[in-house]
């Protein structure tokens, strides 16, 4: 968790005055004899941490022990995008299997890093790692939108958060939910359709497109999950400290 921040840090002329609590989360999918995550958490010692006053640290494998899993039970990672807070944590996981978009994998390794590359958000470390996983098989690139990439889960492109970040689309038996990661910061985004703060998105437009289509894709909006909006564990039961289910 991170200290409260002024809405308007997140949502482009949202609010001075009004703040929001913010957390680094994690999601877990179980099905199929499957545990999948989407997105990964973060180590404590990365240097994107300094950015926030970030209390109640749990490493991310220390996370899922509470629901009696460990590190190598987690089947695959699908990847939102790969700045530093959703991607750094992949490494404690040694047999799972990492999806990601095609165009913005090749852009972290690649142009992000050139002259005019926008590399924000992006640690060389995690770079290095989704290099290896390529290179030992364990990394699957997703060429595009609308992609069934495991049984009913579908990926969806089109916010431009990163170069071609995606979110999930779960289908749980009982509701159809979007795990959107950062292509919502946080409720304020997606209630006032207003797109990520300055540095948020490549694509302002595209990023409030992106909402608005996740709208026609569940019954309930209720159930489209934004990345960093602590007010999700308000909303959904808690079963264990920190952990809220979500079916």
């Amino acid at each position: 968790m991170a200290n409260p921040t002024p809405i308007s840090a997140w949502a482009d002329k949202g609010p001075q005055k009004d703040s929001v609590n913010i957390d680094f989360m994690i999601w877990l999918i179980k099905g199929n004899g499957k545990n999948i995550l989407v997105d990964a958490g973060f180590l404590r010692d990365n240097e994107g941490t300094k950015y926030f006053a970030i209390t109640n640290y749990l490493r991310p494998d220390s996370a899922l022990s509470k629901l009696s899993l460990k590190a190598g039970d987690i089947t695959d990672i699908i990847l939102s995008h790969p700045h530093w807070d959703h991607v750094d944590g992949i490494g404690l996981f040694p047999n799972a299997h990492i999806w990601i978009q095609k165009e913005d994998f090749n852009y972290f390794i690649g142009a992000a890093w050139q002259k005019d590359g926008s590399n924000g958000g992006f640690d060389k470390r995690d770079v290095r790692m989704l290099i290896d996983l390529n290179l030992a098989g364990k990394l699957t690139l997703v060429d595009g939108d609308d992609k069934e990439i495991l049984p009913g889960i579908k990926v969806y492109t089109g916010s431009r958060h990163t170069f071609n970040s995606q979110y999930v689309l779960v289908e749980t038996g009982k509701h159809k939910v979007i795990l959107a990661s950062d292509n919502i910061w946080i409720y304020y985004n997606l209630e006032h359709l207003r797109p990520a703060s300055s540095g948020g998105t490549f694509d302002t437009t595209a990023y409030v497109r992106s909402m608005q289509r996740m709208k026609t894709l569940v019954p309930d909006s209720k159930y489209i999950i934004p990345g960093h909006d602590a007010r999700i564990f308000s909303i959904f039961p808690a079963i264990i400290e920190g952990v809220v289910k979500i079916e």
